[in-house]
């Protein structure tokens, strides 16, 4: 097997210095055209290519950004990771994207082998269970900046927090059953570790306390928010003595899960029974009823990530300073037919 050419070949070759190859190959003002045709040219013959992670390692920088997310399979973070991506790459940055599978194990690993590989940042989207972040200590102990996003660490950690409007979601969701007149509602969330779902139970809970809604333990179900978890939940829900007239779920899926168990039981939505979701996933447009839902803007989280980490990396090398309380996203009503005459 014949061994890799280096930048020292093409020099010997050309009678030139190593330094002058480098500068050629990069396209260096001070080097004349006529000698970077001729490198390029030798280059070429010699299956040469330059290695822009060595030549960025020397100057301390990777020019790459790692990002942790729970699911690529998700849509909200899909839409995230694919805003993010571009913009970084505009400006002249690679994304290493990796996916914790809601493993905090994993999530450790990852952490580790992104430090191991010089990112000049970290974005992070943590897993349901995650509540012990000691293990990004390596990173700010570094100075490498890091940016939590949606389910972020609920007490301080020294980092950049942007997270989505979750509490007023909540609020505006159940809200809306209310006025569409909804007298009992239930609430289908995950698990209350996760701020997401901690902040979204609340915003539940405070608009059922504002317009003197009953409040039933046995109508609320906490657990990770898969399809074959809601299906479960909402057909304990219709099997119960007393049936509530609305359902606020915290995500999309648990939503369409309950609309075909509706179906199976012969109910009508949003007649006898209405619902709303959250994240807007496009599937809770196709359906039908379409399902009301709550936007999260993923495009504004994806700017709002790439601006702030960009910020924060011009900065490396010196003591990154965090704003101590989150950046707060927006989100928006979407109102379907699942909860609107």
């Amino acid at each position: 097997m014949s061994r890799n050419r280096t930048i020292i070949d093409i020099a010997t070759s050309l009678g030139i210095s190593p330094s002058t190859v480098s500068r050629a190959l990069n396209d260096n003002p001070r080097i004349s055209n006529k000698t970077k045709e001729k490198v390029r040219k030798l280059a070429l013959e010699l299956d040469f290519t330059l290695n822009p992670m060595a030549s960025n390692l020397r100057s301390n920088r990777s020019q790459t950004v790692g990002i942790i997310v729970p699911r690529i399979s998700m849509y909200f973070h899909a839409a995230v990771l694919t805003v993010v991506q571009n913009l970084l790459h505009k400006e002249g940055y690679n994304l290493i994207i990796c996916q914790s599978n809601d493993s905090p194990e994993l999530e450790k690993e990852l952490v580790n082998t992104l430090y191991a590989s010089r990112v000049d940042g970290v974005i992070v989207a943590s897993t349901l269970q995650s509540t012990d972040f000691s293990h990004f200590d390596v990173l700010t102990r570094k100075q490498i900046p890091l940016v939590f996003y949606d389910r972020v660490p609920v007490d301080y950690y020294p980092a950049q927090i942007i997270k989505g409007d979750d509490y007023r979601g909540g609020f505006e969701a159940t809200e809306h059953l209310i006025n569409s007149g909804c007298k009992s509602i239930a609430h289908i969330s995950g698990p209350l570790t996760c701020n997401l779902y901690k902040d979204r139970y609340a915003g539940y809970i405070d608009a059922l306390r504002k317009y003197k809604i009953p409040y039933k333990q046995e109508w609320v179900f906490f657990h990770e928010l898969t399809l074959e978890n809601a299906v479960e939940s909402v057909h304990k829900l219709f099997k119960m003595e007393s049936i509530p007239d609305g359902l606020f779920t915290a995500n999309d899926t648990s939503a369409i899960a309950a609309l075909q168990v509706a179906r199976e039981f012969g109910i009508s939505v949003p007649n006898d029974f209405k619902i709303v979701g959250y994240s807007n996933d496009p599937r809770s447009g196709i359906v039908s009823p379409a399902i009301t839902t709550v936007e999260q803007h993923p495009d504004l989280v994806g700017e709002k990530i790439v601006e702030v980490i960009l910020q924060l990396m011009t900065k490396k090398g010196e003591t990154v300073e965090y704003v101590t309380e989150p950046i707060i996203t927006p989100i928006s009503l979407m109102i379907r037919d699942s909860s609107h005459l």
